[in-house]
């Protein structure tokens, strides 16, 4: 069984982009974890000057991160697969619908539920929760994760 660490380790991404502090819960049928939109993060500088909001491209990213890589790399190792190699991912499609603000500091709750895994494409029904458990942002993200042996 692959830890919630380990999967974490595997993340093919880093400061200043990764939007992943922890998993919470992971299983077959879908993932929940939690990330802190710090104030010093570059993005908050521009959008907006007077009160800078999280662009919903990086709500959509968070959500991508945990709802479907890590999802993603939890099943890629419970179909066997050896994970100690170069993971690719790319994201194919995103439909997401934005439903309030997201503020520097706070923190988020990402909960996605598989819709599908098969010929290595993961299709996840997504929602972000703000503090107050309220849905921020909720939708359908797929990808392709592909795991590049290293030889």
């Amino acid at each position: 069984m692959i830890t919630t660490k380990e999967i974490l380790n595997l993340l093919p991404y880093s400061e200043p982009f990764l939007f992943v502090d922890e998993i919470i819960e992971i299983n077959n049928e879908g993932c929940q974890g939690v990330y802190c939109f710090h104030k010093d993060l570059p993005f908050y500088r521009g959008h907006f000057k007077e009160q800078p909001i999280t662009p919903g491209v990086i709500l959509t990213e968070c959500c991508a991160q945990i709802g479907l890589v890590c999802l993603g790399i939890y099943l890629l190792h419970t179909e066997g697969q050896t994970l100690a190699g170069n993971l690719q991912v790319a994201m194919s499609s995103a439909e997401m619908e934005y439903l309030k603000p997201t503020f520097p500091e706070e923190k988020v709750r990402v909960v996605s539920e598989k819709v599908y895994f098969r010929f290595s494409k993961l299709k996840c029904k997504v929602k972000m929760f703000n503090s107050h458990n309220e849905i921020i942002c909720q939708g359908t993200i797929s990808g392709m994760l592909k795991h590049e042996q290293r030889g």
